[in-house]
């Protein structure tokens, strides 16, 4: 099938999204409705269809629900004709106007769409000139009209969507749902890495990011009258997008260049005040060969497989003399034998000041636990620094042991002990968490920096705590065990005591016995997430909204509704107490708010966690399970007929919250003495 040039294209999955039913239903309405639109594009197994002829198909049949304004302008950006990446940019320049030039773009866009097309390149120019340079000078490329034609439907959203929530707002939710439903093309820095980065680089005036990929890191830097930041990035569209979204941000004075940074830098005769940078790992193809005589390997000239070493010289080349570079790296760099004799040089020329351990799941690849670099670069009338800080925040983790980071104490944490060696030039040990180390000692055969190996965990071995912890751990196997159901609860039913008739959560929703909600985990900035790990685990809010705006209208639990993870293929549904109440949903998470005079939330609750009514209601691909959540069967029955299930549900709830709480107290117990033992703080005992 060959798409037309100027269709907006939507998928099965959009139509469900703007229907608010399941992709099945789609494949229904196809077999059965001869006038369901045509494919226009795609493939025979993923078909894609005319965005305006689907939605006037929906309203025809009354089957197009009120639809969002930033759903549909989703879809429309989603669908555009010549792909999200341009519809994004062209959205981006749009909004730069209606934020900087409200009156020209209420003249542009008051006339047809072809005179508009014609109309807005000059407009475009005129803001986009100011705030990101030259032509010849900046990544950010005005369409002409021609291009711009098929993306003025969608710019005319664009703009309505950012009177509802603000030009800033309105790119980040649109950039954000572009990278999440594409994760696999693109490398990202998530907002506390990010954050904890721009602050260890302190308060400079200029910054450059010579591999800003969406621009994380730039826009992490707080916003100061007077600053200068530039970026760099080997995609072109991903430098453009950068300048974009740094411009709407704040009203810094932002330069981006599309180029490969080692082998043709756009800033080479720049010098910042500080680099935060987020370099591609493990490259080969670097540069190696064609670059072995370049002036920046002051420090000695990385090996093919050290590509990580090549962007932290690169960094230090760029910086004012006392500049600071910050960079996530991997762990393997502060180990590996190929670099131990640049490590090595930048130890002795007091260059690198401090490396810090973060926790694995901070950054992708999610399962290493990548370290932060923080370098400055060595003034002629200054000191090499004769010691190396050594941050260690492993053990900053959820007090359960799950992986969610409590980025507020590891970001309390790092900074502490940063601003205390940055100041001091040393710092008293705070065992398993950090260490001010000479650098003499640092310099054997290996230069290994891991901090890990410096930095133990301390032993939770003490013979208080673990009493503490093991007298815990008798009370609530204690309790578990006065928790466990009895064994006349195990009795099958009487002969001929047959099963209500069952509903399904759809049929009560269309009731009106619940209302039924998705997650998102939007909201304004701080705001607590209820996460999926939360619901599995049964613990309180761990997520947090990194990125949200006062305008956000995020899903809120409240007390007696009932949540159910959509992903992963278990049964799983807990009802909201006061401790989770008022959270925002977070993502791959349906709410489900019943009606106190139609259903008890445990009741619902109970029903919701059957495996085989999961089985029925799952689709499976090859490596996930999906949840409908409609589907799932529960028995039809009058509120007083709830009851008795509704109670022993509650025991049911109350006894696997014990059975967790003691697994959590015997694992402290095991590691604690396990920690003890090896580290001498525990005798071995008697034979």
């Amino acid at each position: 099938m060959t798409p037309r040039d100027d269709t907006t294209e939507v998928t099965a999955a959009g139509i469900a999204r703007l229907a608010g039913v399941g992709r099945a239903a789609v494949s229904n309405w196809r077999r059965r409705h001869g006038d369901f639109p045509r494919p226009v594009g795609g493939t025979g197994s993923s078909p894609s269809f005319a965005l305006a002829e689907v939605e006037q198909w929906l309203r025809d049949q009354g089957k197009l629900v009120e639809v969002p304004l930033r759903e549909r302008v989703w879809q429309q950006l989603a669908g555009h004709p010549a792909g999200p990446v341009t519809a994004l940019l062209h959205a981006g320049c749009a909004l730069l106007l209606v934020r900087d030039r409200p009156p020209a773009w209420l003249a542009v866009s008051a006339v047809s769409d072809e005179r508009m097309a014609r109309l807005l390149p000059a407009e475009l120019d005129g803001v986009v000139t100011p705030r990101l340079g030259a032509r010849r000078e900046r990544a950010v490329r005005v369409p002409d009209a021609t291009a711009l034609l098929p993306s003025v439907p969608l710019l005319r959203g664009v703009a309505e969507l950012a009177a509802e929530l603000g030009a800033r707002q309105t790119f980040e939710f649109l950039l954000g749902r572009h990278t999440d439903a594409n994760p696999r093309q693109y490398t990202l820095t998530p907002a506390g890495p990010a954050d904890l980065m721009a602050r260890l680089a302190g308060t400079p005036r200029t910054v450059l990011d010579p591999a800003c990929g969406t621009g994380a890191l730039l826009r992490a830097v707080p916003a100061r009258p007077g600053r200068h930041l530039s970026g760099q990035d080997s995609a072109p569209e991903l430098a453009a997008l950068t300048a974009l979204r740094l411009a709407l941000h704040s009203d810094a004075t932002v330069r981006t260049l599309a180029g490969d940074t080692l082998r043709a830098d756009g800033h080479e005769d720049r010098r910042v005040e500080a680099v935060l940078c987020h370099p591609p790992f493990n490259e080969r193809n670097w540069g190696h060969d064609e670059l072995a005589y370049d002036a920046r390997w002051e420090y000695g000239f990385p090996a093919r497989a050290e590509s990580e070493l090549a962007w932290v010289q690169h960094a230090l080349a760029r910086l004012t003399d006392g500049g600071t570079a910050v960079l996530l790296m991997p762990p393997a760099a502060a180990s590996r034998r190929s670099g131990r004799r640049i490590r090595a040089d930048l130890l002795r020329r007091g260059a690198l000041r401090a490396v810090i351990a973060l926790p694995a799941g901070a950054a992708p690849p999610y399962n290493l636990p990548l370290h932060v670099w923080v370098l400055r670069r060595p003034d002629a009338a200054a000191r090499p620094a004769p010691e190396l800080l050594l941050v260690e925040t492993a053990g900053l983790l959820a007090a359960d042991g799950r992986d969610q980071q409590l980025w507020p104490a590891v970001q309390d944490t790092v900074l502490d002990a940063w601003q205390h060696v940055d100041r001091h030039g040393t710092l008293d040990e705070r065992p398993g968490v950090a260490r001010s180390v000479p650098v003499l000692e640092l310099l054997d055969d290996e230069v290994d920096l891991a901090p890990a190996r410096r930095l133990p965990p301390p032993a939770q071995g003490g013979g208080t705590e673990l009493a503490a912890v093991r007298q815990g751990l008798g009370e609530a196997l204690r309790r578990a065990v006065d928790l466990t159901p009895r064994a006349e609860d195990l009795a099958p039913p009487a002969e001929g005591s047959g099963r209500p008739p069952l509903t399904t959560v759809g049929e009560l929703a269309r009731a009106g016995a619940l209302a039924l909600h998705t997650g998102t985990g939007a909201g304004p900035a701080g705001t607590p997430v209820l996460t999926d790990h939360d619901v599995l685990g049964g613990g309180p809010p761990t997520g947090t909204a990194q990125d949200g705006t006062a305008d956000d209208e995020p899903v809120r639990t409240a007390p007696g509704d009932v949540v159910v993870p959509v992903f992963g293929g278990g049964a799983a549904a807990r009802v909201i107490d006061e401790a989770a109440a008022g959270a925002a949903l977070g993502r791959g998470l349906a709410l489900l708010r019943p009606d106190p005079a139609a259903l008890d939330p445990w009741f619902l609750a109970g029903f919701l966690r059957g495996t085989a009514s999961h089985r029925r209601a799952s689709s499976y691909a090859s490596t996930s399970a999906r949840l409908d959540v409609r589907r799932l069967e529960l028995p039809r029955l009058p509120l007083a007929g709830q009851r008795g299930y509704a109670e022993r549900f509650r025991e049911l709830a109350a006894f696997e919250d014990a059975l967790r709480h003691a697994s959590r107290l015997g694992e402290r117990l095991v590691r604690g003495l396990h920690d003890g033992l090896t580290e001498g703080t525990l005798p071995p005992g008697t034979a």
